[in-house]
């Protein structure tokens, strides 16, 4: 070979090395030149990330929660906003269609956002351009495909194309053409994938018993043949001692057992697996406690991320759901309806601070006492004064004096004036 007016000899390898002569040496290729390939880690997919604990926990936890807050349909009216009945708040709050109630039609709606990181959901309207809404039907993000047309967006499902503007999409976070996605596990894939080998690991070495890769030191005998007998019988002592019960089991004179690899304990396992699920939680966004990670959780904490779950999480999907929920539903000249999330509905386990709070709103004139009781869904009460605003008798206008209660009944006597006193003075 000449290069540059010089002559390189090609570089030779005997046939009797060690080193694999077809492989090249070169930095991508350094761990097969020396016959050892790349680490095999699981492959991530929706199905196998499910398996880690923490994922599951966060997709199921965020999906349930979305799912349980109830949402209704409301209309602007001279008197305030009004909640819409009829099919459409049936629609809304009740069932999307005849075959799902709205619980279970949300919950896999938001599955497919913390999965896959899209969730989709067709509405049917009386006719094509309508503006009635006869149900909501979801569809499977995974065998959807989205086309632009111009400024108009295509979805191809099934067989069918829809119309972007009769297609509810929650995406977990687009991407720059604006059509496709980022989901989440496969954001946090590298963090998913060394939880799953943390869990083959551990489940392999515990199905055997415990026992970590053994190295035969000693003198061993020559030849393969030999050799493999040799390693068979030592193999049957270890399964006869696991199986036994027994923790001694005979060795060749002058041989031994050593591990091989890292102690599990040594390589921080434990707590690199308890890492993983802060490393998830953070992917998700969600603070660890939802996890059912409590080992640094305190009452005040634990107390301070309910609200931050409420504040930078729920509250923003919610939102996200809001905004493609009217745009589709009502158009974007409509501003007399919406659809609004009642988040009070998270405090529902809470019943003291949920009972205080409406006893506080019907004290101080934000809520009638049959509006309390409607929001625990109970009857009005038939006294009409249940409908009435009431306030605490002190509250008054900033600057005016209170006025003294009036009276009931007929006034006492005014007293006769006394002459004594004037007496005593004329006779002075």
């Amino acid at each position: 070979m000449r290069f540059l007016g010089l002559r390189v000899e090609r570089e030779t390898r005997s046939g009797t090395s060690l080193e694999n002569p077809t492989i090249p040496v070169s930095a991508e290729n350094f761990l097969g030149f020396f016959g050892m390939q790349g680490v095999d880690l699981p492959a991530v997919t929706t199905d196998t990330a499910l398996k880690v604990p923490a994922v599951m926990a966060a997709v199921a936890f965020l999906s349930r929660t979305l799912a349980a807050v109830p949402k209704h349909a409301y209309r602007e009216t001279a008197e305030g906003p009004v909640r819409v009945k009829g099919k459409l708040g049936t629609i809304v709050h009740k069932s999307p269609n005849d075959q799902m109630g709205a619980f279970k039609f949300w919950q896999f709606f938001w599955q497919q956002v913390f999965t896959g990181g899209r969730g989709l959901a067709w509405i049917e309207r009386s006719r094509p351009g309508a503006a009635g809404i006869e149900g909501m039907w979801l569809l499977d993000p995974t065998r959807t495909t989205i086309q632009r047309d111009g400024v108009e967006l295509a979805y191809k499902s099934g067989g069918k194309t829809y119309p972007g503007s009769d297609v509810i999409d929650v995406p977990f976070m687009l991407r720059a053409n604006q059509l496709s996605h980022y989901g989440p596990i496969n954001l946090a894939s590298k963090a998913i994938q060394l939880a799953l080998a943390m869990n083959d690991y551990a489940s392999t070495f515990f199905a055997g018993g415990g026992v970590p890769p053994l190295a035969l030191t000693g003198p061993l005998p020559a030849g393969a043949d030999a050799l493999k007998r040799a390693m068979a019988d030592i193999h049957r002592v270890i399964d006869a001692a696991k199986k036994s019960a027994k923790p001694v089991f005979p060795l060749p004179p002058g041989h031994d057992l050593k591990p091989v690899g890292f102690d599990p304990d040594k390589g921080q396992m434990t707590e690199a697996r308890k890492f993983q699920t802060v490393e998830i939680a953070r992917a998700y966004q969600l603070p660890p406690v939802f996890l059912q990670d409590l080992e640094r959780a305190t009452f005040t904490n634990a107390e301070q991320q309910d609200l931050h779950l409420v504040k930078h999480l729920i509250g923003q999907w919610t939102l996200a759901l809001e905004d493609e929920l009217n745009l589709k539903l009502f158009g974007r000249l409509n501003p007399t309806r919406y659809i609004e999330h009642n988040l009070d509905a998270l405090m529902r386990g809470d019943f003291k601070s949920r009972i205080e709070g409406l006893a506080r709103g019907v004290q101080s004139g934000l809520l009638t006492p049959n509006e309390g009781r409607a929001i625990e869904n109970r009857p009005n009460h038939r006294n009409s004064a249940a409908d009435e605003l009431f306030m605490q008798g002190a509250t008054v206008e900033l600057g005016r004096r209170a006025t003294p209660p009036v009276l009931s009944g007929p006034a006492p006597p005014a007293e006769a004036p006394s002459d004594v006193g004037d007496t005593n003075d004329d006779a002075a």
